[in-house]
């Protein structure tokens, strides 16, 4: 495997996933790194049953997860999951209010159709990757993102499963 390849393609999304979970620029940029430098030691364990992105985005994860446990500081999980990260300093007062809005209707929907919608769009991920990640196929991720969307556009979710 040509590791300078994989770290090209790959390297924004991870990013990108990572400061979805962070809202901080300087760790995700810290764990992306660490991310990597691991799955070049650890090449040798990746089996090929899922794809090299779904592999680091786990390998992101739970890199973060032991970042979460070490640093008391860093807010509560549950409210870092419901933030989206603005990217543009120049949006409109009004876009700003749609933004508050949407965030407040993907804070109301079950914990799976908000897993699936943030990483989605912040993450940027496929739908295969988001499958692979919760264990299931390609269609439920692309079902499961089209309830939650609907469930968005009518503003309201009813914790369902």
């Amino acid at each position: 495997m040509d590791i300078d390849k994989i770290y090209k393609e790959y390297f924004e999304t991870v990013y990108k996933y990572l400061l979805y979970l962070t809202h901080n620029e300087d760790l995700s940029e810290e764990l992306t790194q660490e991310t990597f430098y691991k799955a070049i030691r650890n090449i040798d364990q990746f089996k090929e049953k899922s794809s090299i992105l779904t592999w680091l985005i786990q390998i992101a994860r739970n890199l973060y997860f032991d970042e979460f446990k070490r640093n008391k500081k860093l807010e509560e999980l549950a409210e870092l999951e419901y933030k989206i990260y603005d990217k543009s300093i120049e949006d409109t007062i009004v876009s700003n209010e749609e933004k508050t809005e949407l965030k407040q209707r993907i804070n109301e929907l079950n914990e799976t159709h908000k897993k699936v919608v943030l990483l989605r769009i912040s993450s940027e991920l496929g739908f295969k990757e988001i499958g692979l990640l919760f264990n299931k196929s390609e269609t439920w991720a692309r079902v499961t993102f089209y309830r939650a969307k609907s469930k968005l556009m009518k503003g309201v979710d009813n914790n369902d499963k």
